[in-house]
């Protein structure tokens, strides 16, 4: 029996993800997700370009997308979906997260 994934990314995310690392020249890097302080709401979502093994990472693959959870980023993501949207105004990974029992207006930081 396989363990289910802590997040989901979204076809569309991993897609637009293989797109952007290629375009930085960066095809055979992965994707570390996860949270950090700030932002108006207490804590903020990040997504940048990996391609090392850091103590404690879970490493999970969404159709050869590698993607790299740190161990404070795996407690607060549990369950999250991450989708690629585009809008008018701006484009970007979207986080729709469960455990956030407020989010700024934005949707790119939360509070638990």
């Amino acid at each position: 029996m396989t363990e289910p994934n802590v997040i989901e990314i979204t076809p569309k995310a991993v897609t637009r993800a293989k797109e952007l690392l290629e375009r930085e020249g960066k095809a055979d890097y992965g994707l570390r997700v996860g949270v950090r302080g700030g932002g108006c709401s207490g804590m903020s979502y990040f997504a940048t370009p990996e391609n090392q093994l850091k103590k404690g990472d879970l490493v999970l693959d969404f159709d050869g997308l590698r993607v790299f959870l740190d161990v404070k980023s795996q407690l607060f993501l549990m369950g999250t979906q991450v989708d690629w949207e585009e809008s008018l105004l701006s484009s970007g990974f979207r986080f729709h997260n469960p455990n956030a029992k407020r989010s700024c207006s934005c949707g790119e930081s939360f509070t638990v």
